[in-house]
């Protein structure tokens, strides 16, 4: 068996190949080319014509580099960078060469308790990469909508009063058309109702005569050079607020297709308060392979829904994990905020915990938690969700308990 420690970068990789005794066999560096990519291969199947016969150590398990080791053949164990930095810290020396040797010794002595990466199916690694991806969009929205909230603020904040939210395609076009104080109070209440009846407003007289009374009202005037600035950075948010709303809209179609491909998406659909976004990002984060995990302990580790115990002494307590997948904690959480909406039970285990001192975002991660292990189950045996069973089996443990 042969260890490869590699250090990955963006324009080249650090390769130190050990074998059982802790020999240092080769190191080289190969740049972040196909050539570079094929001249590793060929230098440690120079050693052992059999991919199989070599552990692959990288701190991270998306790139190019990994699914070229992948589709060589080559096992990839994945590390957190954490676990790397936590063994450099008793000298602290940090180099490239230093991290690639440092890699394959943590193979050689610790490869019986990494996991090896597996792939995902084509349909669910795409589908992870375009939530993701639209999750980083949304983010990306919600930024633009809080400085456009700001902007606002400065120069011309009766806007803020016209519609319900901001953000709406009404509202954004409406800002388009009247950026100042000065333009919406020159305009009349038939002018701004013919607008918004243009733009499907569902009540545009009377959100017409709305706005104009507002408008009117006395208020505090920004000066002329604000005015003119802040106008200007208004259109310009505006624009790309309704560049990215529309990119969410069409991953929303795409996602859509996906997921509805997939044959567990009626499993992740008949969650309730999973409809819409949050069913295809859980599937995309759950995955198909059902040996992947051993337990839903595993799950819940993964998602960041189970607590850590630190104890030192006397001292002990529970804390959030941090060490997990963000983006399925993320998921997990918005699921369990959707659920209390919906669900009886969800709703009073929620105020359970409240009514204990937890805080919101405690209370929704214990909740998480109950839905990993209900979603685990549901997953392992292919069926969806039935409150009836979830009551029935709940009902079982407290008897058990009692």
């Amino acid at each position: 068996m042969y260890f490869v420690g590699i250090d990955w970068a963006d324009l080249h990789h650090d390769v130190a190949v050990l074998d059982e005794k802790g020999q240092e066999l080769k190191y080289f560096t190969v740049p972040h080319k196909r050539e570079g990519l094929e001249q590793l291969k060929q230098k440690l199947l120079s050693l052992d014509p059999e991919p199989e016969n070599f552990a692959c150590l990288v701190e991270t398990k998306n790139g190019l580099l990994v699914q070229f080791l992948l589709e060589a053949g080559f096992p990839v164990y994945p590390l957190n960078p954490k676990v790397v930095d936590y063994r450099r810290k008793p000298s602290g020396a940090k180099s490239d060469p230093i991290d690639a040797r440092l890699l394959a010794n943590i193979g050689r002595s610790d490869l019986s308790q990494l996991k090896r990466l597996k792939p995902d199916t084509e349909l669910i690694s795409e589908l992870k990469m375009l939530t993701r991806d639209q999750d980083g969009l949304i983010q990306e929205a919600t930024r633009l909508t809080n400085k456009l909230i700001a902007c606002l603020k400065e120069y011309y904040p009766a806007a803020l009063e016209f519609f319900s939210k901001p953000t709406l395609p009404v509202a954004l076009e409406f800002f388009k058309l009247y950026p100042t104080p000065d333009l919406v109070r020159e305009a009349t209440v038939p002018e701004i109702a013919a607008f918004l009846k243009a733009h499907k407003h569902p009540r545009p007289n009377q959100t017409a005569v709305s706005i104009w009374q507002k408008a009117h009202e006395p208020q505090l005037q920004a000066s002329a050079p604000v005015v003119r600035a802040k106008c200007r950075l208004l259109l310009a948010l505006v624009g790309q607020l309704e560049l990215v709303k529309k990119q969410i809209a069409a991953y929303d179609e795409e996602i859509t297709r996906l997921f509805q491909l997939h044959s567990d998406s009626r499993i992740f659909a008949s969650l309730p308060g999973a409809a819409g976004r949050l069913a295809p990002r859980l599937l995309a984060e759950w995955g198909d392979d059902r040996e992947r995990y051993e337990n839903a302990a595993v799950v819940q580790a993964l998602a960041g829904t189970s607590p850590v115990l630190f104890q030192s002494g006397k001292y002990r307590f529970a804390r959030q994990r941090k060490s997990c997948v963000k983006p399925f904690r993320r998921a997990m959480h918005l699921f369990a905020f959707q659920s209390i909406k919906q669900v009886c039970w969800a709703r009073e285990y929620y105020d359970l915990k409240r009514s204990q001192g937890k805080t919101h975002h405690e209370a929704l991660r214990a909740l998480a938690n109950i839905w990993v292990r209900i979603i685990f189950a549901m997953w392992r045996s292919r069926t969806c969700y039935d409150e009836a069973t979830f009551i029935s089996a709940r009902a079982r443990h407290l008897n058990r308990a009692a």
